[in-house]
């Protein structure tokens, strides 16, 4: 019998988590503009919900209120954590917030991060489930692989869940044997395994690969996203010659074929901007990387034309919240963007929806 649920992220919060930028080789040349774009992100938070803010030390806590004030964040609904880290991509390096099935009560899965498997410096950001769980007086519970016991290497953005059993991941970042993997040896049904172990997942969707740029081998929070129980909305590429084109019309292929618990899903689609590009690097500029928080849902633009169809698509989909645009050319230099930056917390006692309108 299934413990654990994860929760959709449309669901209460009664937080989100972030770290403040400090790693400058994640932004070169661009930190301190990339600070304004993430002081906007937190203004527009703090108008919805609490906001656990990690800063490094006493100084950066100094430098941070003051910019946080300037842009006129609710300096009221911070908190301020002064903990070390390696960098500020908080989905991928806080740890998952599960529910049990029981009594609604929240438990940390503590997955492994290893820097994507690419970057020597992560053992700082391996610390944080720990430190969260800790303040947060909640179990942490630590992730381990099915065949070997040894710990599982896992981040938050490979994975989008629906709160009932159902969630997208791709190949690319999973199970491909061509990068550095992050799980030697542990096949699909070892995956799903695990899954379903911590998260509840029992229906697993396969997509194929990621976008282009995307420096984390495939994350879906790139490429499909749940925005209801049985409601996807894809990224799709009408460009034939665009190398996103193909990976794309795969995933949408693989989508309209899905049956999590038996029955079709509505499929909805979101252009690509235009392909933005920075010192010659194709960057992972996405809509998809839209975060959903309480009464509102933050989306990241690029000044494209695109952007207006994105924020109304999601206008559409999400009737009960306000969407508001997110300048994200900057921020997108780091090869990530609102989702990637932001680790919601469920409110307790937590309770599945069934429309994101609700």
């Amino acid at each position: 019998m299934l413990r654990y649920r994860l929760p959709a992220e449309w669901e209460s919060h009664r937080a989100t988590w972030l770290a403040w930028p400090h790693e400058a080789s994640d932004w070169p040349g661009k930190l301190d503009s990339v600070r304004w774009c993430y002081a906007d992100l937190v203004r527009h938070l703090a108008d919805a919900e609490t906001v656990e803010l990690i800063v490094a030390n006493r100084h950066q806590e100094r430098t941070a209120r003051s910019r946080l004030a300037r842009a006129g964040a609710r300096i009221d609904r911070l908190r301020w954590h002064r903990w070390a880290t390696d960098r500020s991509w908080l989905r991928d390096t806080g740890g998952s917030f599960t529910v049990n099935v029981r009594d609604s009560s929240l438990t940390l899965v503590d997955w492994r991060f290893t820097g994507w498997a690419k970057y020597p410096n992560w053992r700082r950001d391996n610390r944080l489930p720990a430190r969260i769980a800790h303040v947060r007086e909640i179990p942490r519970l630590v992730a381990t692989r099915p065949d070997t016991g040894q710990p599982m290497v896992l981040e938050g953005g490979a994975l989008d869940a629906n709160g009932a059993g159902a969630a997208l991941a791709t190949e690319e970042c999973l199970l491909d044997t061509d990068i550095q993997p992050r799980n030697p040896g542990l096949g699909r049904d070892g995956v799903e395994t695990a899954l379903a172990t911590y998260f509840g997942i029992t229906d697993l969707i396969w997509l194929g690969r990621g976008i282009v740029g995307d420096d984390t081998h495939g994350h879906v929070d790139d490429i499909a996203r749940f925005v209801s129980q049985d409601t996807v909305v894809a990224a799709t590429e009408s460009n034939a010659a665009d190398e996103n084109h193909a990976a794309l019309a795969e995933n949408l292929r693989r989508l309209r074929h899905a049956r999590p618990g038996g029955r079709r899903l509505q499929i909805v689609t979101l252009p690509m901007p235009r392909p933005l590009r920075f010192a010659g690097r194709r960057l992972p500029a996405s809509y998809l990387n839209f975060f959903i928080c309480n009464g509102l849902v933050l989306v990241p633009t690029f000044n494209d034309p695109a952007d207006r169809t994105a924020l109304e698509t999601l206008a559409d989909l999400f009737p009960g919240r306000e969407v508001r645009g997110v300048h994200a050319v900057d921020l997108v230099w780091g090869l990530g963007a609102l989702h990637c930056l932001t680790l919601q917390e469920p409110a307790r006692p937590a309770s599945p929806r069934s429309s994101p309108g609700s």
